[in-house]
C-alpha cells in the first residue's frame, strides 16, 4: 500500500503547476475503484429500470391511465437513479478514509478540494451513462419522448446541477458520519424518501396541503419539472410549483432553484471534507 500510494503522490506532485492534471490523475484513481467490472455499473441500474420498464407499465394498466403516464414515471425514475448513484458513490470516500489512500493523498502538494472535484466527475460520469441506458431503455420499451434542442439543454442543465448538488450532499454526509454502516443507514431517508414527495409517481398537487408545499421546496421537485419540461415538452410539473402561465420563466426559476442547491452542497461538501479528512 505504501509504495503504490508513494507511486500516485508522486505524480501528483509533478503536476501540481497544471490545474487538470491532478484532478485527472485523482479521477482516474477513483474511477479504478468505482467500476472494475461492469457489474458495479450496472447493479444501481436495476431499481431505476424495474420502475421504468416495470412498475410504470404496470401502474398504467391497473389505474386504466394513458399512455403519458408511462413517461411521467420513467422521467421520475431519473429523480431516484441520481441521488442513489451519488450517494452510494460516497460510500468510496468512507472507505478511502477507513482503508484506503486519503491520508497519503492529503500530503501531496494539492488542494484538497481538488480530491472532492475528482470523486465528483467519476460519480457524475457514471451517473450520466446510467441516465443514458435508462432513457434508451425507456425508448426500447415504447415509452415516448417529446424532446427538442431546446428541450435537451433543459433537461441537460437540470440534470447535471442536481447529480451535482447530490454528490456535495453525499460529501457531507461522508464527513460527517463515522462508519460506512451508518452512513448506508441514512442513505434512504437522502435519496429515497424524498422521491415519494417529489411528484415521481403522482403530482405535488395530490398529496395533502401542507405535503404539497413541503414539496416545493425540495431541488428534486424542480429538477424532476424540469426534466419533464425537457424530455416530454410538459410544463404542468412546473405549473405545480409556480402556479404562473409562462413556462420558460418556471424554468428558468427552477433552474436557479437546482443551481443554488449544487453550488451550496459542493461548497459544503469540500469545506467539510477540507474540516474532517484528516480526523
Amino acid at each position: 500500500m505504501t509504495a503504490a500510494t508513494t507511486e500516485l503522490v508522486r505524480p501528483l506532485a509533478a503536476r501540481a503547476h497544471n490545474p487538470f492534471g491532478p484532478v485527472l490523475t485523482l479521477a482516474r484513481r477513483r474511477f479504478q475503484l468505482t467500476a472494475r467490472t461492469p457489474r458495479e455499473l450496472v447493479v444501481p441500474l436495476l431499481t431505476p429500470i424495474l420502475f421504468a420498464l416495470v412498475i410504470a407499465p404496470s401502474l398504467k394498466t391497473a389505474l386504466d391511465t394513458t399512455s403519458a403516464y408511462e413517461s411521467f414515471v420513467a422521467t421520475g425514475t431519473i429523480g431516484l437513479l441520481i441521488p442513489l448513484n451519488t450517494m452510494f458513490a460516497g460510500i468510496g470516500v468512507l472507505v478511502d478514509r477507513e482503508a484506503g489512500a486519503q491520508r497519503e493523498l492529503l500530503t501531496a502538494p494539492i488542494s484538497r478540494a481538488l480530491l472532492v472535484v475528482a470523486n465528483l466527475l467519476v460519480a457524475f460520469a457514471i451517473t450520466a451513462l446510467q441516465v443514458a441506458v435508462l432513457l434508451v431503455a425507456a425508448r426500447a420499451r415504447g415509452i415516448h419522448f417529446d424532446i427538442t434542442a431546446g428541450g435537451f439543454l433543459w433537461f441537460l442543465a437540470a440534470g447535471s446541477l442536481f447529480t451535482v448538488g447530490m454528490y456535495g450532499t453525499a460529501e457531507v454526509l461522508a464527513a460527517r458520519v463515522p462508519s460506512t454502516e451508518e452512513y448506508v443507514g441514512r442513505v434512504p431517508a437522502i435519496a429515497i424518501v424524498p422521491w415519494f414527495l417529489a411528484g415521481s409517481l403522482f403530482p405535488i398537487n395530490a398529496l395533502p396541503g401542507f405535503l404539497t408545499w413541503f414539496a416545493r421546496f425540495l431541488p428534486l421537485t424542480h429538477g424532476l419539472a424540469l426534466v419533464r419540461f425537457g424530455l416530454l415538452h410538459d410544463s404542468s410539473s412546473l405549473h405545480n410549483i409556480w402556479k404562473m402561465q409562462n413556462a420558460s420563466a418556471m424554468a428558468g426559476l427552477s433552474l436557479a432553484v437546482v443551481a443554488a442547491f449544487a453550488l451550496l452542497l459542493t461548497a459544503a461538501g469540500i469545506r467539510a471534507f477540507g474540516r474532517h479528512a484528516v480526523h
